[in-house]
């Protein structure tokens, strides 16, 4: 049905049924108001009248108008649902479940970070449990030449970031 009308059988469309009309050969209404959708053609009918859709119709492109159609039967069906705010409504309705569902994504992600770190944690400590580690050395360990371990200030090293530990 895209930018040509196709043909179709002696019944009339929707749009020329409802408005007790005789459907001709050239109906501008006829490829986007079927006669088996009725309801589609009286919620838009309800909303923008027959003259405004037909206005609407012949100013945009014939290659448009499919989508142009399909534009107006949402917004008349959202203008029926909700009278006042119609789209816009729904747009701040999608818009507001957005930030909530932003909100929720952030707080499974601090959840999640929690629990990872609380992982790391336990693993780090069981890695480290003196009571199960080898302390056989794994190279030969060279004595360091004089001097280099004198000038060393034991103090200096951050000792404190390993909270698990106590050192003397």
């Amino acid at each position: 049905m895209k930018g040509h009308q196709e043909p179709r059988s002696s019944s009339s469309c929707a749009a020329c049924k409802f408005l007790k009309r005789r459907c001709t050969p050239n109906c501008q209404f006829a490829p986007y108001f079927r006669s088996d959708e009725p309801k589609k053609f009286v919620k838009v009918h309800k909303v923008f009248g027959a003259s405004n859709v037909s206005k609407i119709l012949n100013e945009v492109a014939e290659e448009q108008r499919e989508e142009t159609v399909n534009s107006l039967v949402y917004e008349a069906e959202v203008r029926l649902q909700d009278p006042v705010y119609g789209c816009i409504g729904a747009i701040a309705s999608l818009q507001h479940k957005m930030v909530e569902l932003q909100h929720d994504l952030i707080l499974a992600r601090a959840r999640l970070a929690c629990y990872v770190d609380q992982q790391q944690r336990s693993s780090h400590e069981s890695f480290f449990d003196i009571d199960h580690v080898d302390m056989a050395p794994l190279v030969d360990i060279q004595e360091p030449s004089a001097g280099v371990v004198d000038g060393f200030d034991y103090n200096a090293l951050p000792f404190d970031q390993f909270s698990p530990f106590q050192f003397p």
